[in-house]
């Protein structure tokens, strides 16, 4: 009799689908009524939460930050991650498992830790302000703190080391002898890379782009702590929100907001990564 082991994973998955469909719920439902302060919602289901959303420029510029910083977030992860995951995944020697091992290790270090650690690296008294004022390219220190750059930093520390391990599972499975067979037709290395490497590993480029994506659309603790409350991204802003203001109606339709923007993004993302011509043609 073959055993049927895939039922175990009907148990984990009802608890993990009831959960995230219940709290969603709780902020759909709150988004829907006016907020009286101090907790409290209305009686009546509105629209009007959502019309303040849309019209105010406050809120749509918080939208469109926390979109843009997550894409330029994105480009600049994959521009770092992609060269360090194909090196990794090309040693030959035992340092490429300790090198993934050390990967490894840092995402397992809390984000709190990992921002406070930037924050004492690029202090003014840090060691790359003493490094760079002791070489004479700065002429004061600089600082991470309260600027989008910091953000930028922030995000890219938080989402490196996952881009890093999904891009690096997704080159291990492109063979060797691949390459091996163009640079014995001539192509040069960085022929190889782009027109060999590139290709095949594009589909887990687009999954990796998608995750990191996620991962900063929601991403508070950068924001929060190296933004120092000049940088309000819409996750920044729900805490603001819900915290301070205690209008929770307007949380909940700022998170449903965040939510369904984030979905949408990725659905259009993949409908037009799946019309390209290349992206047909590694799926064919």
């Amino acid at each position: 009799m073959k055993a049927r082991w895939h039922w175990l994973l009907v148990p984990p998955v009802v608890l993990s689908v009831g959960l995230l469909a219940a709290s969603q719920f709780v902020f759909l439902r709150g988004s829907f009524f006016r907020d009286l302060r101090l907790g409290r919602f209305g009686t009546e289901p509105t629209l009007y939460n959502y019309l303040l959303v849309f019209t105010d420029s406050f809120y749509l510029d918080s939208l469109w930050l926390t979109i843009r910083l997550s894409a330029i977030v994105v480009v600049l992860t994959l521009l770092c991650g992609y060269p360090a995951a194909y090196v990794i995944a090309r040693l030959r020697s035992r340092w490429a498992m300790l090198l993934l091992a050390m990967i490894v290790v840092t995402s397992f270090v809390t984000i709190v830790i990992k921002v406070l650690g930037l924050v004492i690296l690029f202090s003014s008294g840090g060691m790359l302000n003493r490094f760079f004022l002791g070489l004479g390219l700065l002429d004061r220190p600089f600082t991470i703190l309260g600027n989008l750059t910091g953000v930028t930093i922030g995000l890219m520390h938080f989402t490196l080391g996952f881009a890093v391990l999904l891009l690096y599972g997704v080159i291990q499975t492109i063979p060797r002898s691949l390459e091996e067979a163009a640079q014995i037709h001539g192509a040069s290395r960085w022929r190889v890379f782009w027109r060999v490497i590139i290709p095949l590993s594009l589909p887990g480029v687009i999954v990796s782009a998608l995750i990191i994506f996620n991962l900063s659309m929601g991403a508070f603790t950068s924001a929060a702590l190296i933004g120092a409350g000049k940088i309000y991204t819409l996750p920044v802003l729900i805490q603001h929100t819900v915290i301070l203001q205690t209008k929770y109606a307007m949380g909940a339709t700022l998170s449903a907001v965040l939510l369904m923007t984030t979905l949408l993004i990725n659905l259009l993302s993949l409908m037009i990564v799946a019309r390209l011509p290349a992206a047909r043609r590694l799926t064919a």
